[in-house]
């Protein structure tokens, strides 16, 4: 009987784990995309700080990716194929951006 409840635990851990971490994919998402509308509205006052707002977003973006993978890496979390795939093809885009930075 034991054995079935730590089977049941099991399974409702991983689901959780993996519910966490679509809650955060659509929160991260969701700020994104909040932060894109308000840069929309109020644009023309803030052109001239864009580069200084979009670097400073793009380091503490890399940063806070970073520090949570490897903290994900150091606990014993099972890793989600989409997730890793997201983390990487977001490195991807903040390379790109930084060259796009340095090249303009």
């Amino acid at each position: 009987m034991r054995r079935a409840a730590n089977t049941v635990n099991a399974i409702l851990m991983k689901s959780s784990a993996q519910n966490l971490k679509r809650a955060e994919l659509l929160s991260s998402v969701g700020a994104g995309v909040l932060g894109g509308g308000l840069a929309l509205l109020v644009g023309a006052k803030i052109a001239p700080y864009a580069l200084l707002v979009v670097i400073v977003g793009l380091v503490m973006h890399g940063g806070g990716m970073y520090e949570k993978h490897r903290l994900e890496r150091a606990s014993s979390t099972r890793t989600i194929w989409w997730a890793e795939a997201l983390y990487w093809a977001c490195w991807l885009g903040l390379v790109g951006l930084a060259a796009y930075i340095l090249r303009a």
